[in-house]
């Protein structure tokens, strides 16, 4: 035999292979039994490789875990073996045919034993490779950026890295001592951006903390209990301080915790909030900013000083802010621009606002004025603040328009570390002459943005540096007292209004987030054009409150919910412009208001007990502009009162509004779907309103159909609350294109609260839905498989149905079992949040769902017993 292989072989295979022949029908006549071999051995292969990751994916719900780099590396070498065997599959059959019809040809020899080489080698790895992953004990390891919440932070800053680098050593050292650490400088330095740092390094180092959470002074205690759980709960909210802070120590008492405190100001009782100190001796961390390192010495804080950049710093810094082709543009402007940074002192936040002024100039004079303008401005003042403000002050000065400049000083009126609606600000803005409408004031945001003066806080707020709020409140109260004049005690726990004289002379004033119960006093303020009382407890109002505010153009009572009436002197008010009475108690609207002649903006959104409006009052206000009635009446009609009713019947007040020519923003409640149809009667308001609230009752019939909303072409924002939703049914493929092409076009953000129907498949047409806030539901999908199947049908079975949501929240459906029926790419997605929702098993997501983007996912009682059900997946 073996010299009748050796005629066929070439000779250095015979010589390699001659003594053992049995080598040789090994690789080559055992090739189809251990083709067999290897398919048996990859099977097991792949049964142990489904087990391990069934374990690791139950495994991984829990809090802050992942998969361990060993389990990621042996699922990939799996992958990478079952390619190899598809290869080898590929040429099977051909490999096979040639040892059929010539073995023993050198060249058919050569081929088959170098394939059964191939399937042998093959098949001792995929044996290899299970035993490597029956040794595998520890599945999961802690993940290190689970305790954390992500936080927009400028990446531009420079020179922190030395100090960044030692307060995490100092939070991370088990042997440290020292719970609490203080970070203390001068205002503009760079404290928060240090903090926001820190606290993203949680996500990216591994760690050994539960939570980390971020809290700033002003909100501290909800920003505590939010970050742990409890803002879901409404009935939270309504808690006392000593009731809340019980709650958060129940909690953080058996966690190790970060806190992270940004700008404090004096000593904070932090036993009171509820922050459990004795953790601090098992290795909870405390971190806090502040301007005082006396403050520091208070809270018993290790003190480390943020300093101002060093010149080399500062200048790095400086040219990130300024356009290469600027400093390019002439041979002085690079020695003009230098010395322009030494002059901002080291503070980034002056070196960002003042880079950020001078990115695209480039003519050498308006650098020198600039260097001229900082040296002398920075030199009239001795106080540190002064000095840092001056500094400031450039970038305000450097604003393209005085409207802009007012624009960014109204921002102040707010209280500090406030989120400010972007939507509610332009709305402020245009009632106040500085912008014309929206898209107007988006742009002056967008200006304010770029020149560094205000911070994005997500897609819907904008917020102030506190460096920039102060310095604008010295700009308008010490600067330019005489054209601005604030007076602004925002957020300060005031019982009180101010004294009559401190409001002598304001031309704005802003007493918001405060505790005021009454205005008994009767300042004198004919200069007085803006005056936000917004979030306070005002539940009385003296009639002569108005009398000497003949100027005042703009109102804001918004979120006062004992005011139950209006005064009667509310008439003197001939100027006024901007009523925002939205989230009050207010009953009735007092005929006193037909003197009003000139007002533009009348806000009654969330007025739970307005029922009834005068006849002819709102068409008295012939220039009205915005009107919005969203959840408005919703607590019933006084029978002896009389009006129009904004409810089932509110047609007459329908025609009262087609009189009213400069109306353009309307938004609306309706209590049954015959007010709906009756709404839809009037195209002219059909074409202007932008949101509407509908809660016609759980067992109503006939049920409501949401679809005949889906042609108002500017709604943006629906809400339906204890609605009965009939089932969607469409016959016709011609009205699937329709909806699709025109329905529901320009909504993003869908609440429902204690709905009743069989699913909601209709969402599947709000192609451009952002926001879906779900809550208190009993059925049990959320898109129908049958439904969808029907629609996909007609649109294509690719389609993505949801390519603009971002946020996802699921509140209290304990029948839901399915949201979506399958995985479903989420190219926008930021956040989900699901609570108590215990029959849900998956969410429509995969790995590939929000590819290459960072995606908050929160999750209470989500299953019953996830660690049980190895086949849920989330």
């Amino acid at each position: 035999m073996g010299n009748l292989i050796s005629t066929f072989l070439p000779a250095d295979l015979f010589d390699r292979t001659s003594n053992c022949v049995g080598e040789q029908a090994k690789y080559v006549w055992g090739l189809e039994k251990n083709l067999r071999v290897l398919e048996t051995e990859l099977h097991k292969l792949t049964r142990a490789r489904a087990d391990l990751k069934t374990k690791v994916e139950v495994e991984e719900q829990r809090p802050r875990t992942r998969r361990t780099n060993q389990v990621a590396g042996w699922l990939e070498d799996v992958q990478n073996l079952e390619t190899e065997f598809t290869e080898l599959e590929r040429v099977r059959a051909q490999e096979m045919d040639r040892l059929c019809l010539g073995g023993l040809c050198s060249k058919n020899f050569v081929s088959s034993y170098n394939y059964g080489t191939q399937v042998v080698e093959l098949t001792d790895r995929v044996i290899n490779l299970k035993k490597d992953g029956e040794k595998i004990e520890v599945v999961v390891e802690k993940a290190p950026d689970g305790a954390a919440i992500e936080l927009p932070v400028d990446h531009t800053v420079v020179g922190q890295e030395l100090l960044l680098d030692q307060v995490w050593r100092c939070i991370t050292d088990q042997e440290n001592n020292r719970g609490i650490i203080g970070l203390y400088g001068i205002g503009g330095v760079g404290k928060t951006t240090l903090l926001k740092k820190v606290n993203n390094n949680f996500r990216h180092q591994q760690h050994m903390f539960d939570v980390v959470i971020w809290a700033a002074v002003s909100t501290l205690q909800d920003d505590i209990g939010k970050r742990i759980g409890f803002s879901e709960d409404r009935n939270w909210k309504e808690k006392s301080l000593q009731d809340k802070a019980v709650d958060i120590a129940s909690i953080l008492s058996g966690k190790k915790f970060v806190l992270l405190l940004d700008d404090i100001w004096e000593r904070i009782d932090l036993t009171q909030l509820g922050v459990p100190l004795q953790n601090l001796n098992d290795g909870s961390k405390i971190v806090l900013t502040t301007r005082s390192a006396g403050v520091c010495d208070q809270m018993d804080a290790k003190k480390l000083e943020v300093s101002s950049l060093a010149d080399d710093e500062a200048w790095k810094l400086f040219q990130e802010m300024i356009e290469r082709s600027t400093l390019d543009s002439h041979t002085s402007i690079p020695e003009l621009a230098e010395t322009l940074a030494r002059e901002c002192g080291g503070l980034p936040l002056a070196l960002k606002t003042v880079g950020r002024a001078m990115k695209s100039q480039r003519k050498v004079g308006y650098w020198k004025r600039a260097i001229h303008k900082m040296t002398t401005s920075a030199s009239k003042f001795s106080g540190m603040k002064e000095e840092v403000f001056s500094r400031l002050k450039f970038s305000y000065d450097s604003l393209s328009t005085d409207e802009l400049r007012s624009c960014l000083l109204y921002c102040c009126l707010y209280p500090e570390d406030y989120e400010i609606p972007k939507r509610e600000l332009i709305d402020y803005w245009i009632s106040e002459g500085f912008v014309y409408d929206f898209d107007d004031g988006c742009d002056f945001i967008d200006d304010l943005l770029q020149a560094c003066l205000l911070e994005e806080e997500g897609d819907d707020h904008v917020k102030m540096h506190d460096m920039i709020r102060e310095m604008s409140l010295w700009i308008a109260c010490t600067v330019d007292k005489e054209e601005q004049n604030l007076l602004v005690r925002a957020g300060v726990e005031l019982t009180k209004a101010p004294k009559v004289e401190e409001w002598d002379g304001a031309k704005r004033v802003s007493l918001m987030l405060n505790e005021i119960e009454s205005l008994s006093e009767i300042p004198t303020c004919p200069r007085l054009v803006t005056l936000l009382l917004d979030g306070n407890l005002i539940g009385q109002i003296t009639d002569g409150f108005f009398q000497s505010m003949s100027s005042l153009g703009v109102l804001s009572l918004r979120g006062n919910f004992y005011l139950s009436t209006l005064p009667s002197g509310i008439s003197s008010l001939v100027s006024l412009h901007h009523l925002d009475l939205s989230s009050t108690d207010i009953t009735g609207l007092p005929q006193e208001l037909k003197a009003l002649e000139k007002l533009r903006y009348l806000n009654l959104e969330y007025t739970e007990y307005l029922s009834i409006i005068p006849h002819q009052l709102i068409s008295g206000f012939s220039k009205l502009e915005v009107l919005r009635l969203f959840a408005c009446g919703r607590g019933g009609v006084t029978e002896e009162e009389e009006g129009n009713v904004l409810c089932d019947d509110a047609e007459p007040l329908m025609k009262e509004l087609l009189g009213l020519k400069h109306l353009n923003v309307l938004s609306w409640s309706f209590r049954s779907s015959l007010a709906v149809q009756k709404f839809l009667k009037y195209p002219k308001l059909v074409s202007i309103t932008q949101s509407v609230w509908v809660e016609c009752g759980t067992y109503t019939r006939p049920p409501f159909n949401v679809l005949h909303l889906a042609y108002m072409e500017n709604l943006q924002e629906l809400e339906l609350e204890s609605c009965n939703l009939e089932e969607m049914n469409i016959d016709s493929t011609e009205e699937v294109k329709k909806l699709f092409r025109n329905g529901f076009r320009n909504l993003n953000t869908v609440v429902l609260r204690s709905c009743r129907g069989k699913d909601l498949t209709w969402l599947v047409f709000v192609q451009n839905l952002k926001q879906l806030n779900m809550q208190g539901f009993t059925m049990e999908e959320i898109i129908s498989v049958d439904k969808l199947s029907d629609i996909s049908e007609v649109i294509g079975s690719e389609h993505n149905f949801f390519p603009r949501l971002e946020y996802l929240t699921m509140w209290r459906r304990t029948n839901l079992k399915s949201v979506y029926p399958n995985p479903q790419p989420f190219p926008k997605l930021k956040k989900i949040q699901v609570f108590h929702c215990r029959q849900l098993k998956k969410l429509p997501l995969n790995s590939s769902s929000a590819k290459g983007r960072r995606v908050v996912m929160r999750m209470l009682y989500l299953l019953q017993d996830l660690s049980k059900n190895k086949n849920s997946k989330i």
